[in-house]
């Protein structure tokens, strides 16, 4: 198992100073790279992820050229991991050489996306249901990403994207490009499809020793209308250290896959080896409360989603491990330097739609913000809204 920069960042989760890895969420239209750029400068966490991507997508010369910007990242990013989702291995394949080859820290597959039209795929969730096809997946991925490493671009393949990449502006330096060697393989997914199967469905994974799995404790079925069961993330662990105690245990031998699981997971054989982190998700409101569903779950890392909205500095504390607090002066500045990166970044490739969408978490809690929140949505560039803010700052006093 190739942990890769997961094995600087993995920290006990035992003990007074345990400390999970915090992670922040890949979200279909909210994680561009204007607002991991945001984030990235006032409150970064440990990791970030890219919005999810279609591998099918990224291998259609069409497709492709829409695509890159999803993929768009900047240094100050790293280590940064790109998700990608497909039900197609040799989809898959190609587009784990490709980034591999524009320079991403690890490569992610999304497992546990409902979205109808890619589960229609196989993508996304509906791979839960095919877990034959899903293992799959996984050895495509890790074979593109093989590939990639060991050979020089194929005449004619992603070698023609990477120079695109980059004369459209999509990364810092040509030195962000087939940097180091093997990337690792992580997985995020859900309990299961229509109802609870992670006895059966985490072991598969497993299985092709991915660095990490992020378990969304809830199931396809359930989306985000019910709390989320973190007392399953518990037993994801528990599940992961009865599989890596086991001596005998084959990739392919399901039953022995099956039968470590009714091993002590407090079993010291097998310590020593590397296993798969274990990260939990849902509901997870502040850094106090990831550290909490941490430590009783015993889990390796958090990933935070909806927390981050309206609060860049979601992951950003003080030397004493303090919340830093922020005026609201202070939230509709950085609104508007967001604004600013979103038109710079994304306004040739995205509508300014997709950047209203955090209007609403900005601009809450204090008097006037419903009244400034209507002005905004009627912007249509940048300008305006800076204009609109900056007015609005000079004719309020703001105190909090």
């Amino acid at each position: 198992m190739d942990l890769g920069f997961w094995r600087k960042l993995n920290k006990p989760t035992s003990g007074e100073c345990a400390e999970p890895i915090m992670a922040l969420a890949p979200m279909a239209n909210v994680t561009d790279v204007a607002f991991r750029r945001i984030i990235a400068k006032y409150g970064k966490p440990d990791v970030l992820w890219t919005e999810f991507v279609s591998a099918d997508g990224l291998m259609n010369k069409k497709g492709r050229e829409a695509l890159l910007v999803d993929l768009l990242y900047s240094e100050i990013e790293r280590p940064i991991v790109a998700q990608l989702f497909s039900g197609n291995p040799e989809k898959m394949f190609e587009a784990a050489k490709l980034v591999k080859e524009l320079g991403f820290d690890g490569l992610d597959i999304n497992m546990g996306c409902p979205d109808r039209s890619i589960e229609k795929s196989g993508a996304g969730a509906a791979l839960i249901k095919n877990p034959r096809l899903a293992r799959e997946i996984i050895r495509a991925a890790k074979d593109g990403i093989a590939a990639a490493c060991h050979s020089p671009f194929p005449k004619g393949s992603t070698a023609s994207s990477q120079e695109g990449f980059k004369s459209s502006g999509l990364a810092d330096s040509a030195t962000s490009f087939r940097k180091g060697g093997i990337i690792p393989i992580s997985i995020k997914t859900r309990l299961g499809y229509n109802k609870d199967i992670l006895e059966e469905w985490l072991p598969e994974l497993l299985a092709e020793k991915p660095a990490v799995v992020t378990i969304h404790a809830r199931t396809r079925k359930e989306m985000s209308k019910v709390p989320a069961h973190w007392e399953r993330v518990k037993k994801a662990v528990e599940i992961r250290d009865a599989f890596f105690s086991s001596p005998s245990l084959g990739e392919g031998d399901r039953g022995v896959v099956r039968n470590s699981l009714s091993n002590s997971p407090s079993s010291k054989e097998g310590e020593g080896k590397s296993k798969t982190l274990i990260f939990g998700n849902g509901d997870v409101k502040d850094l106090a409360d990831a550290r909490a569903k941490a430590k009783e779950a015993g889990a390796d890392g958090i990933m935070l989603g909806r927390a981050i909205f309206g609060n860049p500095w979601l992951f950003a504390t003080t030397k004493e491990g303090q919340l830093i607090k922020h005026s609201v002066s202070d939230r509709l500045g950085v609104l508007v330097e967001h604004v600013k990166l979103f038109d710079e970044l994304l306004g040739k490739h995205k509508n300014f739609a997709i950047m209203k969408k955090h209007f609403k978490a900005y601009v809450e809690g204090f008097d006037g913000a419903k009244e400034l929140r209507m002005k905004l949505m009627e912007t249509e560039n940048a300008g305006e809204v800076e204009a609109i803010i900056s007015n609005y700052l000079s004719t309020n006093d703001i105190l909090v």
